[in-house]
C-alpha cells in the first residue's frame, strides 16, 4: 500500500492498491507481446492512485549536483530547504549512445545508476530523458541543420544500424538497474520529448507525423526486444498544441504510452498560467478518455525571482487537476543562474517550505511505500 503523510496535520493516510492480475499486454490472437515486472505494473497502478490525494514533486538531477556542490552523497538542494527529497527525480542519458562513461551534463552513468537505486530505496520514482546526439550530422540534440535525420534512422535509412545500436545502449542501462537481490527497478522513460517544437532533430518541422510515430515504435520495440521489462513510457510534447486533436497528431498509440504530459516554462507569468490551463485541460481530457496517467513532465521559472512563485503561481494553477507529478528542471552547478528549485537562502526558499507543507504536495517520505 502507499503511505502518504499529509504534511499539514502529519496524518497517515493508507491507500489500498488495486490487485493486479495481469502483467502483460496481448497482441493478435492472444500472443504475448510484452511482459512487465510486477514492480513495474505496481508502479503504474500507484501512479494512477496517487493523483487522488495530490501530486508528487520532482526535480531533475536533484541528487547529482546543485548550487555550490557536485557529486556529494546524499545531498540535495530540495532536501536542504524542506528536509525531504523529491518524490520524483529525473536523469538524462545523453551521451550513453556514444559509449561515454559520463552524461552530457558530466555526471558518471555509474552515479546515475546509484542514485536511481537510492531513489527506489527511499520510495521515490525515477524518470529518464535522452538528449542524444544527432546521428546524421554528429551534432547535439539541438542540431536541426538537416531535416532528414529521423528518416535516416528508420528501417532502410543510412543510420538505421547505428541508431539501433544506440537504443540498445539505453536498453543495457535500464536492464542494469537492479537491487542487490536482483529486483529490476522500474523507471519512467520519456523519449522524443518537446517534439511539437522544432528545436530538436525529431521536432515538428524536422519529420512527418508518420516518421515521428515510426521513431517511437522502433525505439520501444528495440527496448522490449532487448528484454527491458521495467520501464513505463511517457509522451511529452511542449505546450504548442491548442486542442486534443493537435496534441494527438503525433501520438504513437495507447499500447506504447503510459503517461501523457507536457513541458512548459515561465517567461511571462500571464502566458505561463494560460499555457498551464490550456495544456492541463487537454491532457486531463485525453487522460480520462485513454485511461492514461497525466503529469507536468517539465516546468519551472529560471532563477525563481518571484519569492512567492511556489504558492502564488505554480500551486494554484495546477492543484485542481489530477496530475501524478510536476517536475522542475535542474540546478546547474556550472551555470549558477540556471536553477529551478530553491537552495538555502534563495529568495523563494521560505515559500517552497509552505509549498512542501501543503497537503497536496507529495515528497519522498510521503510515498515511501510506492514500490512496496
Amino acid at each position: 500500500m502507499i503511505s502518504l503523510i499529509m504534511k499539514n496535520k502529519k496524518l497517515l493516510v493508507a491507500i489500498g492498491l488495486v490487485t493486479v492480475f495481469a502483467a502483460c499486454s496481448l497482441g493478435d490472437k492472444g500472443k504475448v507481446r510484452h511482459v512487465r515486472t510486477p514492480e513495474t505494473v505496481k508502479l503504474l497502478a500507484n501512479l494512477k492512485k496517487v493523483s487522488a490525494l495530490g501530486f508528487m514533486f520532482g526535480h531533475h538531477d536533484d541528487t547529482n549536483y546543485g548550487i555550490g556542490w557536485d557529486g556529494e552523497e546524499g545531498r540535495s538542494d530540495v532536501k536542504s530547504v524542506c528536509g525531504d527529497y523529491p518524490a520524483v527525480i529525473s536523469f538524462d542519458l545523453g551521451h550513453i549512445e556514444l559509449g561515454d562513461t559520463v552524461s552530457l551534463d558530466n555526471v558518471p552513468f555509474s552515479k546515475i545508476r546509484r542514485e536511481i537505486l537510492n531513489q527506489y530505496k527511499r520510495g521515490g520514482m525515477s524518470s529518464l530523458s535522452w538528449h542524444l546526439r544527432n546521428p546524421l550530422t554528429g551534432g547535439d540534440s539541438w542540431d536541426v541543420s538537416d531535416t532528414t535525420v529521423v528518416k535516416s534512422v528508420l528501417p532502410g535509412g543510412s543510420n538505421h544500424e547505428k541508431f539501433t545500436g544506440w537504443v540498445s545502449k539505453v536498453s543495457a542501462f535500464i536492464n542494469s538497474l537492479q537491487t542487490e537481490d536482483g529486483v529490476k527497478v522500474p523507471v519512467l522513460f520519456r523519449p522524443w520529448h518537446e517534439h511539437t517544437g522544432s528545436w530538436f532533430w525529431w521536432g515538428e518541422k524536422l519529420c512527418t507525423p508518420e516518421e515521428y510515430k515510426a521513431l517511437w515504435h522502433m525505439t520501444v520495440d528495440i527496448l522490449r526486444e532487448d528484454g527491458v521489462n521495467n520501464a513505463l513510457y511517457a509522451y511529452s510534447p511542449g505546450s504548442e498544441p491548442q486542442d486534443t486533436v493537435q496534441y494527438l497528431k503525433r501520438y504513437p498509440g495507447d499500447d506504447l504510452v503510459d503517461v501523457i504530459g507536457f513541458d512548459t516554462y515561465q517567461f511571462d507569468r500571464d502566458s505561463y498560467i494560460a499555457n498551464l490551463e490550456k495544456s492541463l485541460t487537454i491532457i486531463d481530457s485525453i487522460g480520462k478518455a485513454h485511461n492514461k496517467v497525466i503529469a507536468i513532465t517539465e516546468t519551472g521559472y529560471e532563477g525563481i525571482p518571484d519569492s512567492k512563485w511556489w504558492t502564488g503561481t505554480l500551486l494554484p494553477a495546477i492543484e485542481k487537476y489530477p496530475i501524478a507529478y510536476v517536475l522542475v528542471w535542474r540546478n546547474a552547478r556550472e551555470r549558477v543562474t540556471h536553477f529551478y528549485a530553491p537552495y538555502p537562502g534563495q529568495i523563494s526558499a521560505d515559500d517552497f517550505v509552505e509549498f512542501y507543507k501543503h497537503p497536496k504536495t507529495l515528497f519522498a517520505a510521503d510515498v515511501n511505500s510506492l514500490y512496496k
